[in-house]
């Protein structure tokens, strides 16, 4: 489905798929023991490789929204659960962009949600007689995994949930928006959504170069899934053992 097309529909696709993948009744592999180390590992080399963001103050708080809300470990399931509870609401409240942009934000969870599901299967096989994963063995099951111009994908979203967020500073009243409807929110129940769109908007308000920040993540982002298909033997730099 189109990104430009019928948003409505495709945020309620979406969120439907997200349900889905997420229930351990209709997907077992919600269960596999390898999950929640993959999740823990992963979530460990992310911060490694954000090491230099963390360190700039000025990028600090939009590496740490990375970290916590767009593309780490976290169950984002209230979250996407929030969304489809408030969905005709928000088509009549929040401007086209900000919605693309949560689409774009579900779309990704789904996505790595899946190659999370993907790689725990992998592992019960590569890793059957482990308890911890490493570099060596993440690469194998990553390179096992395939789907190259999925992954592409997957570093797009990335892309384009930062370049959305930071287009959504400049729509005007947004802010205001934003502030009016915290009591209200988290009144109903939606305090997730609303601290997930508060934090992106404070987080990028204080980057300056969005630009310059997503096309860095990015970049570096497919080098290393590059790297990882080609069997590089040091796929991440040095920064995991």
């Amino acid at each position: 489905m189109s990104r430009t097309g019928d948003l409505p529909r495709r945020l309620a696709c979406l969120l439907a798929r997200h349900q889905a993948l997420h229930d351990p009744a209709r997907e077992p592999r919600n269960g596999l023991r390898w999950l929640p180390e993959l999740r823990r590992w992963q979530a460990e080399r992310l911060e490694a490789s954000f090491d230099r963001f963390l360190e700039d103050p000025r990028r600090r708080p939009a590496a740490h929204f990375f970290l916590t809300d767009v593309y780490n470990d976290r169950d984002f399931s209230r979250r996407d659960a929030d969304i489809a509870r408030v969905l005709p609401m928000m088509q009549r409240m929040l401007p086209g962009a900000l919605l693309g942009t949560l689409a774009d934000a579900i779309e990704l969870g789904l996505l790595t949600h899946a190659f999370d599901l993907r790689l725990a299967q992998l592992l019960q096989v590569h890793g059957a007689r482990r308890r911890r994963l490493d570099a060596a063995l993440y690469a194998k099951v990553y390179r096992a995994s395939g789907l190259p111009r999925l992954r592409g994908h997957q570093i797009e979203l990335i892309g384009r949930v930062g370049f959305g967020l930071g287009r959504g500073l400049r729509i005007p009243g947004v802010g205001t928006l934003l502030k009016l409807s915290r009591g209200p929110a988290r009144s109903a129940g939606l305090g997730e959504l609303q601290g997930f769109l508060e934090r992106g908007f404070t987080a990028f308000g204080e980057l300056g170069d969005v630009r310059g920040f997503i096309t860095e993540i990015e970049a570096e982002e497919r080098a290393v899934c590059g790297r990882l298909f080609a069997g590089d033997p040091d796929p991440f730099r040095g920064q995991m053992a």
